[in-house]
């Protein structure tokens, strides 16, 4: 049986990367890789194909950047073609990128089965284009594999026409599970000159927060009080030097003392600088799973969040806004001690990938 999953972005190569194992491991099942190309920068996606043991894309369809339409557009154009050739069994999509959406448009139309990894997440914010892409892929997809209980409330009530929801677990943390020893033995930290547990890391790139100059000032405002109080390591997005250069922002940013900032980081070196954080401030969607299994205090830059559970049970606090007073008060929490404790989540266990390849070979081997 022929399987083709499909990356975009950098977060999806976390979430391929175990299922592919497993099902290289099943002995039964032709697994096949198509990158999109939507993060097109070499620091944001060679990087990771070599790190996580990702074969080189058996497809890459170069998309690269562009509005939201000209990117979906052009991966259904050139997705189709991909499965035209190789007419696989299934095609599996993770997650909530353009890419995603795309692709599972083109394989439903072409009567090829689809299943959703990260299936029912929702924030309920129809605003951000990813919860678009989440709402739309569910709604036609044919099975749904879901991370958290959230999803199986949230697809019961839209109604999902779905061969299977099936709740297995999170991809994103077999891939930490499997690389958090690997990452262990980096050298990142060392040649920061940080011991662990004495620094703060930060990751900012969503547009709300930093495609204006409020947002970016803020940002600077907080980097400039974090780092007064303990050393603060910041990889930067491309997005967000761009804009920070933009608004003129960028020489406050370099002259604030305690900050170390960085290239976009590999996969492995990033885990080193999470596992071994004291907190972490971000507005990123996968940041807030990961802290929340390695026990990180998280603080989210989001008025909502598709995955509730991290709250719920997990180590995770939301930031409704940029707000520098609101934020140094959670800051000075966590510093002093009166951090929240959360628990990993049901199925957080490094076997998701295992469980969901059980599954499809069931189906699939019953359609054959």
């Amino acid at each position: 049986m022929k399987i083709i999953s499909v990356v975009g972005a950098r977060p999806n190569f976390m979430k391929v990367a175990p299922l592919h194992r497993a099902f290289e491991a099943s002995g039964k099942i032709e697994s096949k890789i198509v990158h999109t190309g939507q993060h097109y920068d070499a620091k944001m996606s060679d990087i990771f194909f070599n790190q996580l043991g990702l074969p080189q894309p058996h497809y890459h369809l170069g998309v690269g950047g562009g509005s939201h339409t000209y990117q979906k557009a052009n991966v259904m154009l050139k997705f189709e073609e991909v499965l035209l050739k190789e007419q696989p069994d299934l095609v599996l999509v993770v997650g909530d990128v353009n890419a995603t959406t795309a692709t599972t448009l083109v394989a439903v139309k072409m009567g090829i089965p689809v299943a959703h990894v990260e299936a029912g997440l929702r924030s309920g914010d129809r605003k951000m284009p990813e919860e678009v892409n989440r709402v739309v892929t569910d709604a036609i997809c044919q099975y749904h594999f879901i991370t958290e209980h959230s999803g199986l409330v949230n697809l019961a009530r839209e109604n999902t026409l779905s061969k299977g929801v099936h709740f297995v677990g999170n991809v994103m943390i077999d891939s930490l599970v499997y690389f958090r020893e690997k990452a262990a033995e980096g050298t990142t930290l060392s040649e920061l000159g940080l011991a662990a547990k004495s620094y703060l890391l930060t990751t900012m790139h969503r547009p709300h927060n930093v495609d204006n100059p409020e947002g970016l000032k803020d940002i600077v405002s907080i980097l400039q009080r974090c780092a007064s109080r303990l050393p603060v390591v910041f990889p930067m997005h491309p997005r967000t030097r761009n804009n920070l250069t933009k608004y003129g922002l960028m020489d406050q940013v370099l002259a604030i003392e305690n900050l170390h900032l960085l290239e976009p980081q590999g996969y492995l070196q990033f885990l080193q600088l999470m596992d071994n954080a004291r907190l972490i401030v971000t507005d990123s969607g996968g940041i807030q799973e990961e802290t929340t299994y390695l026990q990180v205090p998280c603080l989210t830059f989001r008025d909502t969040t598709e995955r509730p559970i991290t709250v719920e049970l997990g180590t995770n606090i939301l930031m409704a806004d940029l707000n520098p007073d609101t934020v140094m008060e959670e800051v000075d929490n966590i510093l002093e001690g009166r951090a929240k404790t959360g628990v990993i989540p049901p199925f957080w266990d490094g076997h998701a990938a295992e469980r969901i390849c059980g599954i499809l070979l069931g189906e699939l081997e019953g359609n054959h």
